[in-house]
């Protein structure tokens, strides 16, 4: 049965003019937008992440606290400013009691102290969690000197004696106090514990007012040794057990001191003799910026690095701590052994900047470059596949024409047909691709020819 021609040509159709022009562009602002969006969305986002951790400049100015006056520790605190001064830094000393006072400091946030001498063992204070070492400086022995008509062996001896150890506060009581404990004396117990230190101690065992004494830092200077050795009656203390002691504190080690190193002359001491000795420590805040700590930490290989009576030269400063976590950025310095290529050959305050300027720029040369090299084959990536997706259409409304349909989806097929052709003509595409949409309207045409054959077979049937 046939169709009406009559009335198969008064059927109004929507078409679409195949003369209608392509609205060609330049550049598809809305595909150019859609590429480089993610692009430059991710890298700000790698900007500002490196923003976040990037360390603003150095400060111009750091707190150190010392000693007493005229003390080592004071010493060494000047030594520092002046190697400072000569990076532009400004290094600030306030004078302490010692040790304890020095970690008091840095454990207050509102001390204003960044820096800090510490004798290792010293842990009084009660929040450290905001403390690291910059490594161990130098040794501080332990000197004990006492009356006896024989040699003593063990501390233990000193039982019910007169001894001085320091005042409160000192680094020399605090180990006076762990050692003489750990020979069960006791403040408490018959053996008399007085608060005398260096001169005065000195001279209270020269006058018999005590049987022993305990001297360590500028107290225990050679000068004052060699005096004491010098005194008939008064013994210096050789510690037999000194293996046994580094094994029970971990912050101490074993000194031997070989015969003659006090008077070559006289060969005082007449045999070697084994002393303890804990390091001192510089401390610091954990935030201490990286380059003050590559700073301090060069100026120490510079003050401490010489040989010594007790040392051998370049064995300080070294990494080893004992109570205190070593700083990061103290360790990376000891394991490479150098300062960074711009610390090393630009001065102090450019190859700051030059740092943080790099650091900054990496994001942009890791993902921005990377992401404009292919912005072209991205752009050119998303107008294919908004063309693709038109073939897709096409192809899957040509095969319905396989399965001869009726005229009613016949008609439907071809109103889709126009719709896809509309959305070509209508959407807005480079100039570079222009050549493939030309391509597709011709495909369209095809499909919509084989649509009418389809139709014309059916109505001559």
């Amino acid at each position: 049965m046939g169709l009406d021609p009559q009335a198969s040509e008064n059927k109004p159709r929507r078409r679409v003019s195949s003369y209608l022009p392509l609205k060609i562009t330049t550049v598809s602002w809305r595909d150019l937008a859609e590429t480089l969006g993610p692009i430059l969305l991710l890298s700000a986002a790698a900007i500002l992440l490196a923003l976040h951790y990037v360390r603003p400049a150095p400060p111009h100015t750091l707190t150190m606290s010392s000693g007493p006056k005229g003390s080592t520790f004071e010493t060494v605190a000047e030594q520092y400013q002046k190697i400072l001064k000569r990076n532009g830094i400004e290094l600030k000393i306030v004078n302490s009691e010692g040790s304890l006072e020095n970690l008091n400091r840095l454990c207050d946030g509102h001390s204003g102290v960044d820096i800090g001498l510490v004798q290792s063992g010293i842990s009084e204070c009660a929040d450290t969690s905001d403390v690291v070492s910059l490594g161990s400086m130098f040794y501080e022995p332990l000197t004990i000197f006492y009356r006896s008509p024989k040699p003593l062996l063990r501390l233990s001896e000193l039982r019910s004696k007169r001894i001085a150890i320091g005042p409160e506060g000192s680094g020399t009581r605090a180990l006076a106090l762990a050692l003489l404990k750990a020979n069960e004396i006791e403040p408490e117990g018959p053996t008399t514990l007085l608060s005398l230190e260096g001169d005065a101690a000195k001279t209270a065992l020269l006058r018999k007012e005590v049987d022993a004494i305990f001297l360590s830092g500028d107290s225990a200077s050679p000068a004052t040794i060699r005096e004491m050795l010098h005194t008939e009656g008064i013994r210096l203390f050789d510690f037999p057990q000194a293996d046994a002691y580094v094994r029970r504190f971990a912050y101490l080690s074993k000194l031997v001191v070989p015969s003659g190193a006090f008077d070559l002359g006289l060969n005082l001491p007449p045999s070697p003799i084994n002393m303890l000795a804990p390091t001192v420590e510089l401390l610091a805040h954990s935030n201490l910026h990286p380059a003050l700590c590559d700073l301090l930490i060069e100026a120490a290989f510079e003050v401490h690095g010489h040989a010594s009576l007790l040392q051998s030269a370049g064995q300080f400063p070294t990494p080893s701590a004992n109570f205190y976590p070593t700083s990061e950025e103290a360790a990376r310095f000891y394991k490479t052994g150098n300062k960074s290529f711009a610390y090393r050959y630009l001065p102090f305050w450019v190859a700051s900047l030059l740092n943080r300027t790099l650091f900054v720029l990496l994001p942009i040369i890791v993902v921005v470059i990377p992401g404009l090299r292919f912005l072209p084959q991205l752009y050119s990536w998303r107008v294919n596949g908004r063309i693709h997706r038109r073939y897709g259409e096409l192809m899957a409304l040509e095969r319905e024409t396989l399965g001869n349909p009726s005229e009613e989806r016949r008609a439907e097929l071809l109103d889709r047909l126009d719709e896809i052709e509309n959305s070509v003509i209508t959407s807005k595409v480079p100039g570079s691709h222009a050549d493939q949409l030309y391509i597709l309207r011709e495909h369209i045409g095809f499909v919509r020819a084989k649509l009418s054959r389809a139709a014309a077979s059916a109505d001559g049937a």
